[in-house]
Parts: structure tokens; sequence; C-alpha cells
């Protein structure tokens, strides 16, 4: 941290351009924006994963119902199917927890700071969204599971 303040003071010194600070108040829209995304897969995969579950804890009797003792492979590929939730999940956390690391270098200018600044931001934009696409991706995958397993559940159960 204290890198970063030291560059953001030696920036504060000499005012940046206009276009500059255009350009940065775009990437950060565009990372509230990633930031929002990444918060709302999250919470959509906690939902995702209890549904998931929802064949093993349901009441005996429910239709999604699942008997460990009598089913267990049923029970065994049902929670599989929550593992791409949490595998999406933690892709989200960790793009979330992604910082904008810079490297001060030795008694650099303003302007090169700024720079190195703006390469660093788009840098970490780059990484969310990746982390992005692949939490979908993940998610992706484990609804059409879940959706199978479900499937499969109700076809053993009707007669």
């Amino acid at each position: 941290m204290r890198t970063r303040l030291r560059a953001f003071q030696t920036m504060r010194g000499t005012p940046a351009d206009p276009d500059f600070i255009a350009d940065l108040e775009f990437l950060e829209n565009r990372d509230l924006d990633l930031s929002v995304r990444l918060g709302a897969l999250l919470a959509f995969n906690a939902l995702m994963a209890t549904i998931g579950t929802h064949p093993v804890s349901a009441s005996p009797g429910a239709p999604l119902s699942l008997d460990a003792a009598s089913q267990p492979v049923e029970v065994i590929v049902s929670l599989i199917g929550i593992v791409p939730f949490v595998i999406s999940s933690a892709a989200c956390l960790w793009a979330l927890l992604v910082g904008e690391e810079i490297d001060p270098g030795e008694l650099d200018t303003a302007e090169a700071l700024r720079q190195r600044l703006f390469s660093a931001f788009i840098a970490s934009i780059d990484v969310q969204e990746r982390a992005l696409r692949r939490a979908v991706f993940a998610s992706f995958i484990g609804g059409l599971m879940t959706i199978a397993i479900w499937a499969w559940i109700l076809v053993e159960k009707i007669p």
C-alpha cells in the first residue's frame, strides 16, 4: 500500500490531462459493473447450490426426495452436481479480490506513474472479466447437471 500511496502522491503533484481522467472514469465504471455482476453471480450460485441440495434434504415422500440408504448413487450424483456452483463461486470471490498492483520503478515521473496505474487497472479488469466468464460457464454446467439429476430422480419415481 505504501508504494501505491507514494505513486498517488507523486501523480497528484502534477495535474492529469482530461483525457486520462475520462479514460480512468470509464475503467472505474467497468470495474464497478464487473463487481456488481460478480456479486450477483455469487448470490445466484448460493441459491442454485441450495436448490441442488434439495433432493438430499427434501422430506421423505416429496417428489424430488432421495433416500441415501436406498439411492446412494443418486445422492452422490446430486451432490456432485453442486460442484460447478462451488467452482463458480470460488472464481467470483477470486475475481473480487484482484487488486491493482503497480511497480513504481525508480524516481518515475507523474506521467509514467499514471500510465502504470492505468495499465494495472486494465490488467485487473481483464482478470476479473476472464474469471466472470469462467464462473458463468461453471454455473451453466451446474444448472444443466441439476436439471438432469432432477429429471433422473423424477423418471425413477414415476411408475
